[in-house]
């Protein structure tokens, strides 16, 4: 018997050998890594690029949306924001990708991202590309000391001056180390080719030189014209959205089971005087509008913008009309899951160049820069017709006068950007053009469109001191308090 003990002992503990190591394999959740995937961090934050160029307020205080309901918004009564997100979101996670591709007890890990470099510079691009929206948003905001986690949880809010001169110097270096190894992976816009990210952040940077243009002309000169000899981006930059639910256009998921939102009559009447025909994708056609026998040509008369009303309910949703399937929305069960959006675009960047030539930043003709931009933004939206387009910009109201060149590019560019709320807000806070009416049920005896969001209420209590300084250096926490560069 013995023996036959001997051996059941033997095996026993060959038994409870395996076991353990079979129970340490346990322990690895292959769905939690306890090595972090860089590549899911960048994919992450490039996700919330949506919450720019999808995002709603915008729109409606440069008047492309209208509101048909709920009309608080567009009354300027919800100004008040919270940038927390951000700064848990995106940015942390874009931090965390610039710590491990630095560490060097972490560096070697992560290569499955890119390699460090390239990683490291994509990382810093798109915090600058956040971190822009935010001060244009805000104005004065936690930067220099944010992103320190339980290090700091009181950060001091920095002067915007200061934050454009670092997102300035952020973009320029980003692009400087990039170097010859793996492109970045995880990459949704981009795909992984690193001269596109240098053209993106070249172009960001020319955004951002031309923002502060009056608030600081020397710099943004300098700036600007490198920026453009470095090399803009040569094709739109437009946000990838999916046909499915994860990753959808958000304008398309406003319609699926509400209507919300109409093309505002301010830009719908002026695109219609002008036969511009960018306003047949803008909007669909009102339903009251369609003949019997439509043969589902839209035209011009078909369109129906949205007015500013003290009770939007007494429009129908048959008299008006909402947004265009091309941007992703047009009411329930129309609009297209996976229209992209636009990020930046050749448009845009024509139409700064011809400013940066009528500024003397750089040479060249800035009526040729102006037409291009238009011409880009009609290609943009696959209107283009030699023949409609030239008709169209030898209309008066059109044509280019270098006496009036503000005037002339601040409207085209507010028609341009569209549907890009934040950045048409931006760009007619810079410029004044085109000549918005308020609201005129807005909030207050006399209605103002916003000049920037109120901090949220959280920091007047939990970051008190620092929330009082910002107050102190910037002016009262309202919404008719300008940002540094809203110097017009």
């Amino acid at each position: 018997m013995r023996p036959i003990k001997s051996l059941t002992l033997v095996t026993l503990l060959a038994v409870l050998l395996v076991s353990c190591d079979d129970f340490g394999d346990l322990n690895n959740d292959p769905n939690n890594p306890s090595q972090v995937r860089t590549e899911l961090l960048l994919t992450n934050a490039q996700r919330s690029m949506s919450d720019v160029v999808g995002a709603v307020n915008g729109t409606l205080y440069v008047q492309y949306i209208a509101e048909t309901q709920y009309t608080d918004a567009q009354e300027y009564r919800t100004v008040n924001a919270n940038f927390n997100g951000w700064y848990t979101g995106p940015l942390q996670n874009l931090q965390t990708i610039i710590r491990l591709n630095t560490d060097e007890d972490t560096r070697d890990d992560v290569l499955s991202g890119g390699s460090n470099a390239n990683q490291i510079a994509v990382a810093r691009i798109l915090k600058a590309y956040f971190y822009q929206m935010m001060t244009d948003r805000w104005g004065m905001i936690p930067y220099s000391e944010a992103l320190q986690g339980r290090d700091n949880f009181s950060p001091a809010y920095d002067l915007q001056e200061d934050i454009y001169a670092d997102i300035i110097n952020e973009l320029k270096a980003a692009v400087a180390q990039m170097d010859g190894g793996a492109g970045v992976n995880g990459d949704i816009l981009f795909g992984g080719d690193m001269a596109q990210w240098a053209a993106f952040a070249n172009s960001l940077r020319a955004r951002a030189a031309l923002r502060i243009a009056d608030a600081n002309p020397t710099l943004g000169s300098a700036e600007f014209a490198d920026a453009v000899s470095d090399g803009l981006i040569t094709s739109d930059v437009m946000y990838p959205y999916l046909e499915e639910a994860n990753n959808q256009n958000p304008w398309f998921a406003r319609f699926q089971t509400r209507t919300d939102y109409a093309i505002h009559e301010t830009i719908a009447d002026y695109m219609k005087g002008l036969e511009d025909y960018r306003i047949l994708k803008y909007a669909n056609p009102a339903p009251n509008e369609i003949p019997t026998g439509w043969d589902g040509e839209v035209t011009f008369d078909l369109i129906v913008g949205m007015p500013f009303l003290e009770d939007a309910g007494n429009v129908t949703n048959d008299e008006i009309s909402f947004p265009g399937a091309a941007i992703g929305a047009g009411g329930p069960a129309v609009g297209e899951q996976g229209a992209p959006l636009p990020i930046i675009t050749v448009a845009e960047m024509n139409f700064a160049m011809a400013e940066a030539v009528e500024l003397g930043w750089i040479t060249g003709v800035a009526a040729d820069y102006y037409y291009s931009g238009i011409e880009a933004s009609w290609n943009q939206w696959d209107v283009y017709d030699a023949g409609n387009f030239a008709n169209y910009v030898g209309q008066a109201e059109v044509a280019y006068d270098p006496a009036i060149w503000d005037e002339k590019i601040g409207t085209q560019k507010w028609l341009a950007l569209f549907p890009h709320g934040y950045e048409a807000w931006s760009e007619w806070r810079r410029l004044g053009y085109p000549e918005l009416t308020p609201n005129p049920f807005g909030v207050g005896v006399d209605p103002q469109i916003p000049r920037r969001f109120t901090y949220p209420t959280s920091e007047a209590t939990i970051n008190e001191a620092n929330y009082n300084a910002a107050v102190q250096a910037q002016g009262p926490d309202a919404p008719d308090t300008r940002v540094w560069w809203d110097v017009n």
